[in-house]
């Protein structure tokens, strides 16, 4: 089992510096792009009766509240996640070697 966890590490390890944060980088851009399309799918079943010209004073407040609604449940869940996995001993750290 060590051998499995060392050559996982020793892989992470080789990576060159630039790529590795190139990679965290565009991977928090897929995240946030992802999170756009689900608000603005959600928004739009929820706000839009009937697609016009214009946008009407209530779906434009609807659109406002659905997007605020949609950031504030996302951080809060991001935030529950964030102190869950601080509360949670790592199990690797947790063997006697």
């Amino acid at each position: 089992m060590e051998s499995s966890s060392s050559s996982s590490a020793g892989g992470l390890g080789s990576v060159d510096p630039q790529l590795q944060h190139f990679i965290e980088v565009e991977t928090q851009k897929q995240r946030f792009q992802q999170l756009v399309h689900q608000m603005t799918e959600l928004c739009w079943e929820k706000c839009m009766d009937k697609p016009g010209p214009k946008l009407d004073s209530r779906a434009e407040a609807c659109f406002v509240n659905c997007g605020e609604r949609f950031i504030d449940t996302s951080q809060f869940i991001l935030n529950r996640l964030e102190q869950t996995q601080k509360s949670k001993p790592v199990f690797s750290e947790s063997l006697p070697d």
